[in-house]
């Protein structure tokens, strides 16, 4: 994709715990804010110890530090809307109510069907609080900290749902659907409910463009017209009814085809790198002058995408996952000196391996990318596995496909996405463990199994169904109530919309000090591999 904005103001600073420049970016930056020492010491443990978030030019002396920062939190996450660009854009009573469930007809000359006593309404003004835990110090537990002392802030970000008013008359609106990336469980439960909803709000033209952001640019690959009866049964099948695919022509061309095609609503399903696509159309209609409403729905196996409690597919993925564990522990169980490897989603995050390991209970060791580990030494995974063996007489490992990397020789390849291709560490991990037992004498029985693609292509389970549901539903309130350039997610048990450039920023990865990976660790029973 080209001529994708910036994901963040440059006057912030987000330190990953996985990249330890950032934490020095952040604990230099210590010298230029004014603190006494205790507290330049304290915000100096904070960045070494949690997630702690600083606005680089931050004065915390200044006595009106937090109005401040919340002023410039609330200009950072407010949605972009079609009056910004389009101040005259005439509003409408909506067409979702209860009153009215089937699509609206040319019955209506004047307007539309209204339910003025329906408080089922969201007002513009609700807000979600976006973090809800009051820490009292930067070294707990998971501390997200903004100054050293831990003070409260309120962080609010925007409830979804439907509006009171709306911006799009629905008999004038083509809508487009696109699935990108790769497959994850939910996926047609998604398009099957955006169908519905646009159908309920009374619009007639709904078209799938196939395999995603590729369908603007090929001449061979036609719109598919959607509606309720084409998607009826769809969610009761795994895949993407429009087909996948990575990358992508220019955004200039994909912003000429929206035009030609007639297009005003895009909802863009997909991950990090469709997200950042998304946002890039969303700017280039801006910048032409083009009232269409581009809406995101975050899909990643992976849970990795910025301050959402979790992403479709994954609760299915994790779920799945447990067959394919529980064959491993079964194997290993069954045999002398039995170990099995199972390899997980997790390009960046554990959460999947994290998630699996923990809802099984047979996982003896878990192994993500967010924490390092060595393979050999005296506190190495492999003599912990020799522990395991003498101990217990088998041993299953959980490892996810981007832990490990710097064990595997780097090939700089890259996906269509733009994504490095990763070297296979389950591979590896298992010709480490058959070479070091033999090389000890000790017979071993190890097996393999990654489950990848058979979890990518699982229907939805019922907890996924219903998060998809509501993605689906809130993504079409959205951009019928004005909004541009924005996702939908669930913050906080509640459904709410970023502005897209906040959730791209970076991955969402595991953070090593929280209550979670500790209580993964407590449930294996695995000690530090350093």
């Amino acid at each position: 994709m080209e001529s994708l904005s910036p994901a963040i103001g440059s006057n912030w600073i987000r330190p990953s715990k996985t990249i330890s420049v950032e934490n020095e970016l952040l604990i230099s930056s210590v010298k230029s804010i004014k603190l006494p020492p205790v507290s330049r010491r304290k915000m100096r443990v904070a960045a070494q110890s949690s997630n702690f978030v600083v606005p680089n030019n931050i004065d915390f002396s200044d006595p009106d530090w937090k109005v401040k920062y919340e002023r410039e939190f609330e200009a950072r996450f407010n949605i972009p809307h079609i009056t910004d660009v389009f101040p005259d854009a005439v509003s409408y009573p909506s067409t979702f109510c209860l009153k009215m469930r089937t699509p609206v007809t040319e019955d209506f000359a004047q307007g539309y069907p209204s339910d003025e006593e329906w408080h089922g309404y969201i007002n513009n003004n609700d807000r979600v609080l976006l973090k809800t835990i009051n820490y009292s110090s930067p070294t707990s537990a998971g501390a997200e900290c903004i100054d050293p002392d831990c003070t409260w802030v309120e962080q609010w970000v925007h409830r979804a749902g439907p509006r009171e008013k709306i911006y799009f008359k629905p008999e004038e609106v083509k809508a487009a659907i696109i699935t990108c990336g790769g497959l994850c469980p939910g996926l047609n439960d998604v398009i099957r409910q955006i169908v519905i909803t646009l159908e309920i709000y009374g619009v007639k033209q709904i078209v799938g463009i196939p395999f995603g952001y590729r369908g603007f640019s090929s001449d061979d690959l036609a719109e598919m017209p959607l509606s309720r009866k084409v998607v009826q049964n769809v969610h009761l099948s795994g895949g993407s009814l429009l087909g996948v695919s990575r990358g992508g022509p220019k955004v200039s061309d994909i912003v000429d085809s929206i035009q030609e095609r007639g297009i005003n609503m895009l909802f863009v399903i997909g991950g990090n790198g469709t997200h950042a696509g998304a946002n890039a159309i969303h700017d280039e209609c801006r910048r032409r002058r083009m009232q269409v409403a581009v809406v995101g729905v975050p899909k990643t196996i992976d849970n990795d995408i910025m301050l959402m409690d979790k992403t479709f597919g994954f609760d299915t993925a994790v779920e799945e996952a447990q067959r394919a564990i529980n064959s491993a522990y079964i194997e290993a169980h069954s045999a002398y000196h039995g170990i099995g490897i199972v390899k997980l989603m997790g390009r960046s995050s554990g959460f999947i391996a994290m998630h699996a390991s923990l809802a099984s209970g047979q996982i003896d060791i878990c192994l993500i990318p967010e924490v390092p580990f060595n393979l050999h030494g005296p506190h190495g995974v492999l003599q912990h596995l020799k522990y395991l063996l003498e101990a217990k007489g088998s041993a299953v490992i959980c490892v996810a496909e981007g832990a490990g990397q710097d064990f595997l020789e780097k090939t700089n390849a890259k996906d269509a996405s733009g994504n490095a291709v990763l070297g296979d560490i389950g591979v590896h991990i298992q010709q480490q463990i058959k070479k070091y037992f033999k090389e000890i004498g000790v017979t071993t029985d190890v097996k393999y199994i990654d489950p990848t693609y058979m979890i990518r292509a699982c229907r939805a389970n019922a907890s996924d169904g219903i998060l998809c549901t509501v993605l689906g539903q809130n993504a079409v309130h959205g951009a019928f109530a004005g909004y541009s350039g924005i996702t939908v997610g669930i913050c906080n048990t509640h459904y709410v919309y970023f502005p897209i450039p906040e959730v791209i920023a970076q991955p969402k990865v595991v953070d090593p000090n929280s209550r979670m990976w500790h209580r993964c660790l407590t449930s294996t029973g695995q000690p530090d591999f350093l």
